[in-house]
């Protein structure tokens, strides 16, 4: 038994086995017809036939095939009549389910044409072979292909859900990546630079220290707040606080430009067109490219200054952030490692682009054109 409450594959076969073997051998031992009684052979029909279902996954094709060259053979050896759709319901189900449904109703149809035209040049009443027993046969058939298929388009549909559900998992794991990652980046390198300011004043400007220090507490605290709010996502919908929102928004550019010339690289902040809210995506998307790449300026590029630029249209908003650093060479993707792939994979779910101008000697640029509506 399988512990999500299913029944294990070897046990489903085991009882359609049983099955098999016991409605044919029923069939067989009604005695209908025939000029031959039956016998342990025609029962040993039966268990063959029960038999075939424990290869029926692994070889539908050949188990269909099987029990067709069996009817056959039992009906050559002229034992009791059974029917079509009794021996074949198992075989032409297994070939539904392992999605041979076209093969299934191929060899259904076969079968039917040449044992009604075997039995009407035998002299059977065409009334009732018409009227009652092909219909009746057809309709078994058909049910046994219909069930199978049907269990094959459920099973396909729950492996498409499950591969979603995976696929939504993989995303939400990446988003909370690329948030702890920006959070940490920015504030971790503005904490290594004050702390550096700190320790070289410590002797001689209790002031400068007691900014630096101060700078750090406030990185620490905006930090937590946004490493609080990340982690809040994780909880269900029933247990979100609207008070813990992200705080990774444009709402919060002057503290970030802030913080970022505090730690020895101005800021300077331009505007176009008239601020406006934004859609949440769109608003923390833009928030979260400036500060990587004020980090980056920062961390990589010796700049001296920064320049921050936002220009808000009617469906879009631009943002570019350039710096006056040393540039950088080779690879933009092997020099800006995660948190320039992050900023464009950002970008790219929002369907909007991004671009990176820089070359040793002339800085360095970033420009995201987010549109506000996918």
């Amino acid at each position: 038994m399988r512990t999500d409450g299913r029944l294990d594959d070897r046990v489903v076969d085991a009882v359609l086995a049983v099955a098999v073997s016991a409605v044919v051998g029923v069939a067989i031992a009604a005695d209908l017809g025939g000029t031959r009684s039956p016998d342990a052979p025609a029962f040993l029909f039966a268990v063959g036939l029960g038999a075939l279902m424990f290869v029926r996954r692994f070889y539908p094709v050949l188990t269909l095939a099987a029990t067709v060259a069996g009817i056959i053979g039992y009906y050559l050896a002229d034992y009791p009549p059974i029917g079509l759709a009794i021996p074949m319901a198992a075989a032409l189900y297994s070939a539904a389910e392992a999605g041979r449904t076209r093969v299934a109703v191929s060899v259904a149809v076969g079968l039917l044409v040449v044992t009604t035209a075997f039995r009407l040049a035998e002299g059977d009443d065409p009334a009732y072979l018409f009227g009652f027993e092909f219909a009746s046969t057809v309709g078994l058939m058909a049910a046994a292909i219909a069930l199978g298929d049907g269990v094959r388009s459920r099973a396909l549909l729950a492996a498409e859900y499950a591969q979603r559900e995976r696929r939504r998992r993989e995303e939400e794991r990446m988003h909370l990546a690329r948030e702890v990652h920006d959070v940490l980046g920015h504030t971790v390198t503005v904490i290594s630079i004050q702390a550096n300011v700190a320790a070289e004043a410590v002797d001689d400007d209790p002031e400068a220290v007691r900014a630096a220090l101060g700078v750090i507490r406030e990185a620490a605290d905006g930090a937590v707040r946004e490493l609080r709010a990340t982690v809040g996502l994780l909880a269900g919908p029933e247990e979100h606080d609207p008070s813990r929102a992200p705080v990774g928004s444009l709402r919060h550019l002057d503290d970030l430009v802030r913080a970022t010339s505090d730690s020895g690289l101005p800021v300077d902040t331009e505007v176009e067109g008239t601020p406006r809210a934004l859609p949440s995506a769109v608003d923390a998307t833009a928030y979260r490219i400036v500060q990587e790449a004020l980090a980056n300026s920062l961390r990589h590029t010796e700049a001296t200054r920064a320049t921050v630029r936002l220009r808000y249209a009617d469906d879009r908003v631009v943002i570019s952030v350039a710096d006056d650093g040393r540039g950088w060479s080779g690879s933009m993707d092997e020099s800006g490692g995660r948190g320039l792939r992050g900023m464009r994979e950002r970008v790219a779910l929002l369907g909007g682009e991004l671009s990176v101008d820089s070359a040793p000697g002339r800085g360095f640029r970033i420009d995201a054109d987010l549109p506000l509506e996918p």
